[in-house]
């Protein structure tokens, strides 16, 4: 039973520096999803990178066992296909916030370990993901292993779809199971697109009802945003 406007958010509440070890970190309860992300500093790149002074950022996402109702097995030496198409979104997403040459010869790596899964952790985790991003920057920083700060851009994420003909923002499991149509956006905070994922289950989606699924989904990552900017701010 959803208790909230069509347009409105799960509560949303980012705990910063939730682990201490990594560089950077930030648990996020969306709803009832909750995941936990950490960025790690490695001083070296992929291969691929080596000759360019550029560096990278990366993610792996993992469903923990008690997430579901139903176990979820560990990945040992096996991603499985979902994961794997969700770690790539992550870190495409983080990525599109970094000027990765002004990160020097190293890999940022988030990892997104979903404690709670009730509807858009993959979203829920590129926004976290951020602020864990973040967090790790102001310390390379703080160390004096960067000169300047080389984010670009706040990037968060959010789904919107269609459930019983009516758009809705925010989705939990049981929105998006019966959805028509389910979509996860990720945006900067100049309103640009970084990802747009969209699927129809049911009738195919006209451009008038995509467009309002995206105007819903830019008012949900604004608000996000404030959110990322009020937590990063008082640390």
């Amino acid at each position: 039973m959803r208790n909230r406007r069509y347009d409105e958010l799960r509560p949303v509440k980012i705990v910063p520096n939730f682990q201490k070890k990594p560089y950077g970190s930030a648990l996020i309860y969306q709803g009832d999803t909750v995941v936990l992300c950490s960025a790690q500093v490695l001083e070296n790149v992929p291969d691929w990178l080596k000759e360019s002074n550029s560096g990278w950022v990366t993610a792996e996402y993992s469903m923990l066992p008690g997430s579901t109702e139903t176990r979820i097995f560990r990945d040992r030496g096996h991603v499985n296909g979902r994961s794997k198409e969700i770690e790539r979104i992550i870190g495409r997403c983080l990525r599109a916030s970094v000027e990765l040459t002004k990160l020097g010869p190293r890999t940022i790596w988030v990892d997104c370990d979903v404690i709670q899964a009730d509807g858009g952790t993959r979203t829920a985790s590129i926004t976290a993901g951020f602020v864990a991003l973040s967090l790790a920057i102001r310390r390379l920083m703080k160390e004096g292993k960067l000169k300047e700060n080389p984010i670009r851009y706040e990037v968060a994420a959010v789904s919107a779809g269609i459930v019983d003909g009516k758009p809705l923002l925010d989705l939990s499991y049981e929105e998006d199971s019966k959805a028509e149509v389910d979509l996860n956006v990720a945006m900067t905070a100049d309103g640009r697109y970084v990802e747009i994922q969209g699927t129809s289950e049911k009738e195919p989606l006209t451009k008038e009802n995509l467009n309002r699924l995206l105007e819903l989904a830019e008012k949900g990552i604004m608000e996000l945003i404030k959110i990322q900017r009020e937590v990063l701010k008082n640390v």
